[in-house]
């Protein structure tokens, strides 16, 4: 694939609770801003660029009727540039981003890609989307919570509590020492009406969130796992015995507010718009595996295999900690070894503003692999109901 990443830019993430500090602006503001510092950064961007895709996991109410469209109107972009929003959950903002790319690639035009989701204003399910709302069509569907199919990931694979906990304190501890030394070069910050930073870094982390302290937290799903979900999972898996309860508020991914944005162009079409390149796309996939989250791992393996790489020739891996549980089952199905992966924490320290954290994700790997002097990674995201997605990304000289 032809595709190659000019720049990708993202907000800080807040934390996704009414009250927060970015919960006073629409997902439209929050999103605008980055159309905004992408016009200035690309001078005529809206005039130039073929389409945008922008994911978003729950669009009802700040969140309906196409906020991509509505926020890059909002930012003074064109009524010409096309734009559209895409939900495949959690995996949204990557899976817009491998879009573009590809039409980008085909069609030999700069395309902008990324996401948007206010937790603290559109709670995760808000939209009531019959998949999981729905007894009757959950029950037909195999649909249930993301945090019981954390719990019987953990189940199938022998993860303990110990482990998860240890793992999530490994990721707190990576993101306060990745931001007080200014990696996440990414981020731009919040502004308000009156052009007032609101939000300058990150402040989901929990520093000081250790294993220990994590010890004395309730598991968060053991009421769904008895319930309607609990019936799915004992239907699907007669033979499985009791669920492991292993996840809570610590070890499972932060609900944020969060927004980012991603340009991308051909070779032909940067050249000719004056565009210098970040980073080549060289494969991008898409997977879904029934119920248990580990579809990332399916997804990983296809765009590797399309790019006719191994694991072993990754440099980074840029993955969301979708779980502790489910991100442990992928390290240790791709053999990711954990001096390369998430070597800044991810979505449990983090935060994980659903429809945003892929494209969130591909900025990410970007500001590492620079400023490390390293060359290629993957991203990879998975998300509820199975679905996730993939990217190989390479830098450019």
């Amino acid at each position: 694939m032809d595709a190659f990443i000019i720049d990708a830019i993202r907000t800080p993430r807040g934390r996704g609770k009414a009250g927060a500090t970015l919960s006073e602006l629409r997902a439209v503001d929050l999103l605008g801003g980055l159309f905004t510092e992408m016009a200035q950064r690309f001078d005529g961007l809206d005039s130039y660029a073929d389409d945008t895709l922008i994911g978003c996991a729950t669009q009802v109410g700040d969140q309906g009727a196409n906020i991509g469209k509505a926020a890059s109107l909002m930012a003074g972009w064109a009524h010409s540039a096309p734009a559209a929003t895409l939900n495949r959950f959690c995996a949204s903002g990557l899976s817009a981003t491998a879009m573009m790319a590809e039409r980008a690639a085909i069609h030999d035009v700069v395309t902008v890609a990324g996401g948007v989701e206010m937790m603290s204003r559109t709670p995760m399910l808000s939209d009531k989307g019959a998949m999981f709302m729905d007894p009757e069509i959950a029950r037909k569907l195999g649909a249930m919570h993301p945090g019981v199919a954390a719990d019987l990931v953990a189940t199938q694979f022998g993860f303990s509590r110990e482990d998860c906990d240890a793992y999530a304190a490994l990721s707190q501890e990576r993101a306060a020492a990745a931001q007080d030394a200014g990696r996440f070069r990414s981020i731009v910050p919040v502004r308000n009406a009156a052009g007032e930073v609101l939000l300058a870094q990150d402040e989901t982390i929990r520093r000081g969130n250790t294993a220990e302290k994590m010890a004395a937290l309730e598991p968060a799903f053991v009421k769904a796992g008895e319930g309607r979900d609990g019936d799915t999972v004992r239907a699907l898996f007669p033979d499985l015995g009791p669920l492991t309860h292993v996840h809570h508020a610590g070890n499972s991914p932060a609900m944020a507010d969060g927004a980012a944005l991603v340009v991308l162009a051909s070779e032909a079409a940067a050249k000719r718009h004056g565009l210098k390149p970040r980073a080549r796309i060289i494969s991008t996939a898409e997977a879904n595996v029934a119920i248990t989250q580990i579809g990332a791992v399916e997804a990983t393996r296809k765009a590797l295999a399309r790019a006719n790489m191994s694991a072993d020739d990754m440099d980074l891996w840029e993955v969301r900690d979708s779980f502790a549980a489910v991100t442990l089952h992928y390290i240790q199905q791709m053999e990711a070894p954990m001096d390369k992966f998430n070597v800044n924490g991810s979505s449990i320290a983090l935060g994980h503003p659903m429809g945003a954290t892929g494209a969130v994700l591909v900025g990410s790997l970007l500001d590492e692999l620079e400023l490390r002097g390293l060359r290629r990674g993957v991203v990879a995201i998975t998300g509820a109901a199975g679905v996730a997605s993939a990217a190989v990304l390479e830098l450019v000289d």
